[in-house]
């Protein structure tokens, strides 16, 4: 698998996903997005298969350059997909199946959609719903005009922004605090990783 840095599931949210730093007040909560809730008991699950189906493709999570640690990572893009996709809704925007069908196939395939999928920090169970967000916020931003040119395109990201940032996202601080300030300087998705650990040198080199 070729190494690649994070990278979430458009540009879109690097623009601004309004995801906040706050602390859920729910034990066992890794974050709460637009109102439901990421147990650290799912994300546990998902870090576990995650890291198993790296092992299986022989893939070391340091070879990919994540801007965090791998629970950091994961949780983000769990976060990010329900953040999307509760944004869409809102605005009654749906994906169905053959669309995310139409994803996968063009892919390569379920085996090597999923090997892309990974390396963007999402476990094979998640991959469906992670390509489903795409395609919804994808919509979203065509809902407003995005796509037809670049100006369209800025556009369409502007508005799909304030949609976005409507969906709060809360997250518990062991985690971190999320970083509001990327940069190449400092590209941490979270700072102060807590019980997780320092930052992977890889990652704070980039």
């Amino acid at each position: 698998m070729k190494s690649t840095r994070l990278r979430v599931i458009l540009a879109v949210a690097a623009a601004g996903a309004a995801l906040t730093a706050c602390s859920p007040g729910q034990a066992g909560t890794a974050a709460i997005v637009g109102g439901e809730r990421i147990s650290t008991g799912e994300l546990d699950s998902s870090v576990k298969e995650y890291e198993e189906a790296l092992a299986k493709a022989n893939v070391s999570p340091a070879d990919l350059q994540f801007p965090g640690s791998v629970p950091q990572v994961v949780l983000f893009q769990l976060a990010t997909a329900k953040q999307y996709t509760k944004a869409a809704e809102r605005q009654g925007i749906t994906v169905t199946e053959a669309e995310i069908d139409q994803v996968v196939a063009a892919s390569g395939g379920e085996a090597q959609h999923e090997q892309r999928m990974l390396q963007q920090a999402v476990a094979p169970s998640h991959s469906r719903e992670f390509t489903k967000a795409g395609l919804m916020l994808t919509k979203l931003m065509a809902k407003y005009g995005g796509g037809a040119d670049q100006e369209a395109l800025q556009r369409g990201q502007a508005q799909a922004i304030k949609d976005l940032q409507a969906v709060k996202v809360t997250w518990s601080p062991r985690y971190g605090v999320l970083n509001d300030n990327r940069s190449e300087q400092s590209p941490q998705l979270f700072v102060d990783a807590g019980r997780f650990g320092a930052i992977p040198p890889a990652a704070r080199a980039q």
